[in-house]
């Protein structure tokens, strides 16, 4: 560019020169010239965009050499003055240009490396966002698991509450019949209570506890008259009840019996007298051997654990247990 502008001043100072003592022709040769000049000029002009304002200036200069070619042809000095102001101008815009150019590229060179920091930082950020919807879509599957596992467990809490109920329903039931077992056998047992007889609850049973003196005579197993009109009565209750179990405990006391023959002990004392009880109950066609427990305790269940008069009295006695069947309430608990 800087060439073009020299041949340019050259071009004018040589027209310059020439108007005075050149032919019309070579003039118009020469002003043919300088427009060929000034083309190349505008064409240099529209190429450098970054140079609009110096373009322009040199522009308007040109313009005021055309007036002042036709009118002050010999006035070379004041157009090299101007051609000398002009060129520092426009070195001047050219050091401009440069040094603008300069921070440009640097410009540019920043904004790359601000632009790939970016970049990195930008694909981190998607490879962390990545990584949490990952781990978000983990938890959401173990959610959802824990939803389903959740949900049955609900299920089965809802099945087990149901069957909770049920269940309280049938010890429910079954506590009624305790309580209405416990009102008929004291009913039916009525004239007995005080008289060596006792009828009390226990644990959801009912135990009918009958003092040797109304039974038996001292170490013996024969049940006397007294004694077996309460078994007689009793076992007109437990023929009417057919769901109820019944167990007959035979309880001494700590003396050690003495005998020969098939009783030599306490154990085998207690024994026959609670089978002896069973023999009378069964006596009732309506009551069915296969609800009847025989057991002897012998010694070893007291009362009262005391070595007084009082105390072996209280502990032998005989004890009819008697159980509602449980049979729904164990099928349930099995199952479960």
């Amino acid at each position: 560019m800087k060439k073009y502008v020299k041949l340019i001043i050259a071009i004018t100072l040589l027209t310059s020169t020439m108007y005075s003592c050149v032919s019309p022709r070579l003039l118009e040769d020469e002003k043919n010239k300088r427009k060929k000049c000034e083309t190349v000029r505008d064409s240099l002009e529209k190429q450098n965009k970054d140079l609009i304002v110096a373009n322009t200036e040199l522009k308007s200069n040109n313009e005021t050499y055309k007036k002042r070619i036709s009118g002050l042809i010999t006035d070379t000095t004041v157009i090299g003055t101007s051609l000398r102001k002009m060129k520092l101008q426009y070195d001047k815009i050219n050091k401009l240009n440069d040094e603008l150019l300069r921070k440009q590229k640097q410009r540019n060179l920043n904004n790359a490396a601000e632009t790939r920091k970016l970049l990195a930082e930008l694909q981190a950020a998607q490879e962390d966002l990545q990584m949490r919807e990952d781990k978000l879509k983990e938890a959401e599957n173990k959610l959802n698991e824990k939803k389903k596992s959740l949900d049955n467990l609900k299920s089965e809490l809802d099945n087990k509450n149901k069957k909770l109920i049920e269940l309280q329903q049938i010890l429910s039931q079954k506590d009624s019949a305790v309580a209405n077992l416990k009102r008929k056998v004291t009913d039916a047992l009525v004239g007995f209570e005080g008289k060596g007889l006792k009828v009390h609850e226990k644990n959801g049973k009912i135990y009918v506890s009958l003092e040797e003196k109304l039974l038996f005579k001292s170490g013996k197993w024969d049940v006397g008259p007294k004694g077996q009109k309460a078994i007689e009565e009793l076992g007109k209750v437990l023929a009417k009840n057919k769901d109820i179990n019944i167990m007959i405990e035979g309880h001494t006391d700590d003396v050690p019996y003495k005998g020969s023959g098939q009783i030599k002990d306490n154990w085998d004392l207690s024994a026959k007298r609670s089978t002896q009880i069973v023999k009378l109950l069964l006596k009732n066609k309506d009551i069915d051997p296969s609800r009847i427990i025989a057991a002897g305790r012998g010694e070893f269940v007291p009362i009262d654990p005391a070595k007084t008069k009082e105390a072996r009295r209280k502990n032998r006695r005989t004890e009819i247990i008697l159980t509602p069947k449980l049979n729904e309430l164990f099928k349930m608990l099995e199952n479960n």
